[in-house]
């Protein structure tokens, strides 16, 4: 009888503040406003059935209690948002491992370090340093190791020059490769919110997600 007030329930509409959202209150004033204009304007020899306007009250109900908890998530979620940031800050002059093969240099020895994970057990692991075209400046031997996350450092005080040095890892396992991921060491600079997200940037010039570190050094 009144199927089109389901349609008119459900758009958002603009409020007076002209944000286009449409709260329960107003949806409920539209929806009574709809009712008595529809009981007023109904044919005498076809009333309205009692049922299908209790149906629709009920529907009325069902949508504004969905608006209600709509506006208790998103309050909670700005909360919650608030309150990562404020934690996240405490990360502020703190290193982090974040995915990389970048190395970060110690100014007052000259050495260089970082962490990687392996996949496996590996009877050798050869840590390389590179370059920044890549070239081989020298090489850390480790024997066996297990899995999980390992530490490295190298004295790099002979190649001052260089700015910037990366690394890579190859582990195996007998004849059998074993998988290695490399971590950068980053200082975090500052904390935010970018798209809802909260992100790091770090001294080296990059923004990571939150989510993006694999500890905290």
């Amino acid at each position: 009888m009144i199927s089109s007030i389901s349609n008119s329930t459900t758009t958002p509409s603009a409020t007076k503040g002209g944000s286009g959202a449409t709260t329960s209150t107003e949806m409920q004033d539209r929806f009574l406003k709809l009712l008595v204009a529809q009981i007023n304007n109904q044919d005498p020899l076809n009333p309205m059935d009692n049922a299908q306007m209790t149906s629709q009250m009920a529907q009325i109900n069902t949508v504004s209690g969905i608006q209600q908890v709509n506006d208790t998530l998103t309050g909670l979620t700005g909360q919650f948002g608030a309150m990562q940031t404020l934690q996240a800050a405490n990360l502020i002059g703190h290193d982090v491992l974040v995915p990389g093969n970048g190395l970060t240099r110690d100014v007052n020895s000259g050495l260089v370090g970082s962490a990687f994970d392996l996949g496996g057990s590996a009877s050798a692991v050869k840590v390389e340093i590179l370059s920044p075209t890549g070239d081989v400046l020298g090489t850390v031997n480790s024997g066996a190791m297990a899995p999980g996350r390992h530490s490295f450092s190298w004295d790099a005080s002979a190649y001052s020059n260089y700015p910037n040095l990366n690394y890579r890892v190859t582990a195996v396992n007998g004849q059998q490769g074993v998988a290695a991921t490399p971590y950068s060491t980053e200082r975090v600079q500052a904390v935010g919110l970018v798209d809802g997200q909260l992100t790091l940037d770090l001294d080296s010039g990059k923004r990571v997600p939150y989510t993006g570190i694999s500890a905290v050094l």
